[in-house]
């Protein structure tokens, strides 16, 4: 679930990199160029893009609806055709006794029932309806941090890839010890590295 509607899991990243001076232009013209393009009337497999956060519908951004103070609020969409194994393996099986009773044979050969297999699977995913995912985010350019809302480990990576690809920016998840360094004095640094863990029992 986003950051819109009720309550949120959500990851923290570090963005790396530096944005040009034109930081407005910039994003606008990465953000429309990696737009979310629909699927529903193409037999593409899946697709990965940007939406507005309150409507995955909207890929045209009108009025910078992304940009809020020093905030770019997304969604990241990933619709994906799939089509469960046991389905596959039904109509496999049908097509290889189709086969048989129409040659006349008692057995398949490997390479046969690898053909059919293909032919199966892709005509099923052909068919099948993309179904659709969103994931919200918000981008702090003050500070250079992003919250992405969802533990998804899929997601995640996913993302990294679509925000690097997009804004040429690197993600680093933060974990407590990162954030720690980050808000601890040199010093106070040191001592950290040096902390092990022990078992309080």
């Amino acid at each position: 679930m986003g950051f819109v509607k009720g309550t949120a899991s959500y990851v923290r990243f570090a963005v790396e990199g530096e944005l040009p001076d034109n930081i407005w232009d910039f994003i606008a013209d990465r953000i429309m160029s990696f737009a979310f393009r629909d699927i529903d009337e193409t037999y593409e497999e899946d697709s990965l893009g940007w939406v507005s956060v309150t409507n995955m519908f909207d890929t045209d951004f009108k009025y910078a609806s992304y940009a809020a103070g020093n905030f770019v609020t997304l969604a990241m969409r990933f619709d994906e055709r799939k089509v469960s194994a046991s389905i596959v393996k039904k109509f496999v099986q049908k097509e290889e006794e189709r086969i048989k009773k129409e040659k006349q044979i008692p057995k398949i050969s490997r390479s046969m029932r690898v053909e059919i297999k293909e032919r199966i699977q892709n005509e099923l995913i052909r068919k099948a309806l993309p179904m659709p995912s969103v994931f919200d985010l918000c981008w702090n350019l003050e500070n250079s941090t992003l919250l992405f809302f969802s533990t998804n480990q899929k997601a995640q990576s996913m993302l990294e890839d679509l925000f690097k690809e997009s804004f040429g920016l690197t993600l680093v998840q933060q974990i407590p010890y990162i954030c720690a360094e980050h808000l601890l004095s040199e010093d106070e640094v040191d001592r950290l590295a040096r902390i092990t863990p022990d078992v309080f029992v």
